[in-house]
């Protein structure tokens, strides 16, 4: 499970605008994609030197270009460097520890964002997405966690299909957002079935491992909720603000993000709540297993508490006991004590005791 806050020691005492990665390293390489088309043609490239990128600038048609890899922050300086970014953008795009946000630099909004991924084991990984849109370009950065929730967009672009080729980097930028936003109904679906077999657990048999998924749960609802409420005030604003990078076609779209957001965030406390009385049916059926066995033990101390008596009388060793010279004293006392012990459970089963 990730961490709720990053070390920023890095950065102790230096200017604003440093350049320094604050996060795991999450691929070896960099890798650079541009996808530059309009609704006659699209064209595909791999970048192997960043500047093989810059002429892609000043054309009109629509450019994404996708960076995989932050490790390397003198890539993401040439970048920021041909397209006119603020450092202080540069510097957050390196920082994979932001909140979601949006903020506009007139030229260009820059926007973050956070992806979850579905992992080979119980949990997710998060991943920072940081998105510039100017007026003909969309450049996304990503940490490069294996799992790329944009090739839908991608296949979009390539086969033509939906609005995407003939609208502007707006929309682009929308589409990305809105593939994002999805991924996290695949997540709060995983959730789900989390919590379904929880609940069968808990009918059946809770142990300390049923304990565990909870808080398990809880701690990735947490995550969910860091990333999903900052992201539909993200929404919010580039719906409402009225930036002339967003055209009024594409903030009817952005709406509808704005209502899934919604969606997402009524199933986390959905969910959470679900959760919390889980944690209080977990305690209470430990609770009851506890009382079981004490009143079990209670019952097996009381019935032999009389016998113990008996036991104990006859163990006092005086001289003078006449049922010790009996012939038939010995059966005579062990018959005493079972019908004693056979009364008491018949009393106790009459009580519902037992």
């Amino acid at each position: 499970m990730p961490r709720l806050i990053k070390e920023r020691s890095k950065k102790k005492g230096l200017p604003p605008g440093t350049l320094i990665h604050i996060g795991e390293k999450k691929r070896e390489d960099v890798r650079i994609t541009v996808i530059d088309y309009d609704e006659a043609q699209v064209h595909e490239l791999d970048i192997k030197d960043i500047e093989q990128c810059f002429p892609f600038k000043d054309k009109p048609t629509v450019t994404w270009l996708n960076v995989e890899g932050l490790h390397k922050p003198e890539i993401i300086q040439k970048l920021g460097a041909c397209y006119g970014l603020h450092p202080l953008s540069l510097e957050d795009i390196l920082n994979t520890d932001q909140r979601p946000k949006i903020e506009d630099y007139k030229d260009y909004l820059y926007i973050v964002l956070k992806m979850l991924h579905n992992s080979k084991g119980s949990e997710f990984a998060v991943e920072q997405i940081s998105l510039i849109l100017g007026p003909n370009f969309v450049i996304s950065f990503q940490e490069g966690i294996e799992g790329d929730a944009f090739n839908s967009v991608r296949d979009r672009i390539r086969s033509g299909k939906g609005r995407i080729r003939g609208m502007g980097a707006d929309y682009l930028a929308y589409s990305l957002i809105d593939a994002i936003v999805d991924n996290y109904f695949i997540i709060m679906e995983k959730i789900g079935e989390n919590i379904e077999n929880i609940e069968d657990e808990l009918v059946a048999n809770p142990t300390i491992k049923t304990l565990h998924k909870i808080h398990q749960l809880k701690r990735e609802l947490i995550f969910l909720r860091k990333a999903v409420w900052p992201s539909r005030e993200v929404v919010d604003i580039m719906e409402r603000r009225g930036s002339p990078l967003i055209k009024d076609t594409t903030a009817v779209y952005l709406r509808d993000i704005y209502d899934h957001t919604i969606q997402v965030i009524d199933a986390i406390e959905i969910s959470r709540e679900m959760l919390s009385g889980m944690l209080d049916i977990y305690l209470s059926s430990v609770s009851n297993k506890l009382n079981e066995i004490m009143k079990f033990l209670t019952i097996i101390g009381t019935i032999f508490i009389p016998l113990t008596f008996i036991v104990g009388i006859y163990g006092m060793n005086f001289e003078f006991m006449p049922e010790i010279k009996w012939r038939y004293g010995y059966f005579a006392v062990m018959a005493l004590m079972s019908a004693i012990a056979v009364f008491m459970l018949f009393y106790f089963r009459k009580k519902k005791w037992i």
